[in-house]
């Protein structure tokens, strides 16, 4: 029984609270204490349960089930040799008792020995007619191998005998989907909800799946569903207005996503995805009231700041988006697209020596697209540093050799350096790989062309 201080029945819990401040031993029978440990577990108290425990079986040292609370606690605090201990001297006294089984198993599982915590706990099947428990133990155990098939069976087993199951349900769907399975769990929903017709979650999850196959047509008449299953379904709303947004019904899906406002707190991706609709209807004024509220709604959302700088960026207005993309990078420190971001808006700043730090983050951010080897370099260049970009495309050609683009480089930066053999070197690979790129001589070096050696090698594809 779960205690409530609005409940009448907790008069034990009050009695031992109050037992506790006066040190005056009171006496609980066993059940008693049983409640009052669960209440606390249930809490996270792990201090007040352990008391509880305590005088319970300074009251009832024979009492099974209060030693299982014990049992408990020494698997959550990882000390499963004193579990395992007592668990043999409780089974020796009361060996069909399926708890045993239960805290076994949890000993097994925090081993990582999930394949023998399976074993225990269907050996406590056969002790119980209450197995919805076990069930989803035991799924849990097989998600935990990563056999997704073996655990989906068994949450099925839990829907089987609870159809109101929703955490049973949710891992049914995140079975299926993890197999990429969205077609077969579609199928499994649709005859869920030919028995459960009212079932807002199993239509939203539905909804989900349509989603993710890109039938939003149907994605949308299951979001309905949901809706008209619970009007209060928050996330039924949010769905849909993503839908929406696909099919590019932006003013309804600001209805949808408003709504969600009125119904509980104002959630920050909710204010950014209205935001996000305002600016493809073109209503500019809208869309930056809605991303200012969504970064004063949580500072800490750094999609809403990308939001914002975006914005600013598309208008020209790169001061204030270079002001954004430091607040997004400042939460996340370790987003590759920021960095390019950040690296593209200072470019168009000239602020290079800022957009060469952002590239070379995002290569040291494992991002190796050539793109971002090109560009980096071509700062390099600009900024002086002809050592660090023959490094910088050197490190490239691991990535992309026999790429033109950047042998033209290597080439230009070798004869600037009147190393001329090098230059030679890479020019010709240049020419070999793909002569087109041939310009690259006359945009990032144009005082290499008139040089003769440069001239003649150049000169077949300028005839």
């Amino acid at each position: 029984m779960e205690f409530s201080h609005d409940d009448n029945n907790n008069l034990p819990l009050t009695k031992f609270e109050s037992m506790l401040k006066t040190n005056h031993v009171l006496f609980f029978d066993s059940e008693e204490f049983e409640n009052i440990i669960h209440h606390y577990l249930n809490q996270g108290k792990i201090a007040l349960a352990k008391k509880a425990i305590k005088l319970g079986l300074d009251q009832h040292p024979t009492s099974i089930n209060l030693r299982l609370f014990r049992v408990e606690i020494f698997v959550f605090e990882n000390k499963l040799i004193e579990a395992d201990k007592l668990l043999s001297e409780l089974y020796a006294i009361d060996p069909t008792n399926e708890e045993i089984y239960i805290q076994k198993a949890n000993i097994f599982s925090k081993k990582d020995d999930h394949e023998q915590a399976i074993e225990v706990l269907k050996q406590a099947l056969e002790l119980t007619d209450d197995v919805i428990d076990l069930y989803s133990l035991i799924g849990m155990e097989y998600l935990f191998l990563d056999q997704f098939e073996n655990a989906k069976t068994f949450f099925m087993k839990c829907l089987e005998a609870d159809m109101n199951d929703y955490s049973a349900l949710y891992n049914v769907i995140y079975c299926f989907e993890f197999l990429n399975q969205n077609e077969e769990a579609i199928s499994f929903l649709n005859e869920f909800l030919d028995k459960n017709p009212y079932c807002e979650v199993a239509w939203h999850q539905l909804g989900k799946q349509y989603y993710t196959l890109k039938d939003y047509k149907k994605a949308l008449t299951a979001f309905d569903f949901a809706i008209i299953s619970d009007d209060t379904f928050v996330g039924a709303y949010i769905e849909r207005g993503k839908v929406l947004e696909k099919l590019k019904c932006f003013e309804d899906a600001i209805e949808n996503y408003t709504i969600t406002l009125k119904l509980d707190e104002p959630t920050s991706f909710a204010l950014l995805r209205i935001g996000n609709c305002y600016e493809k209807l073109g209503n500019e004024d809208l869309a930056l009231q809605y991303y200012d509220r969504t970064v004063h709604e949580d500072p800490l959302l750094d999609k809403g700041w990308i939001a914002i700088t975006k914005f600013y960026n598309k208008r020209g207005n790169h001061q204030k988006a270079l002001f954004y993309i430091n607040k997004a990078i400042n939460i996340d420190s370790e987003n590759v697209l920021y960095w390019k971001l950040y690296s593209q808006i200072n470019q168009r700043l000239k602020f290079y020596e800022e957009a060469e730090r952002g590239y070379k983050k995002t290569i040291e951010l494992g991002n190796f697209e050539l793109n971002t080897w090109l560009s980096r370099g071509d700062l390099l260049i600009k900024l002086g540093e002809p050592e660090a970009a023959i490094f910088n495309f050197e490190q490239a050609v691991v990535f992309y050799p026999d790429n033109a683009e950047i042998e033209f480089r290597l080439a230009g930066i070798f004869f600037t350096l009147k190393e001329i053999d090098k230059g030679t070197f890479h020019l010709k690979n240049g020419l070999k790989n793909n002569e087109d790129y041939a310009f690259i001589i006359d945009e990032l070096f144009p005082n290499l062309t008139n040089q003769p050696i440069v001239k003649n090698i150049l000169k077949k594809i300028y005839k």
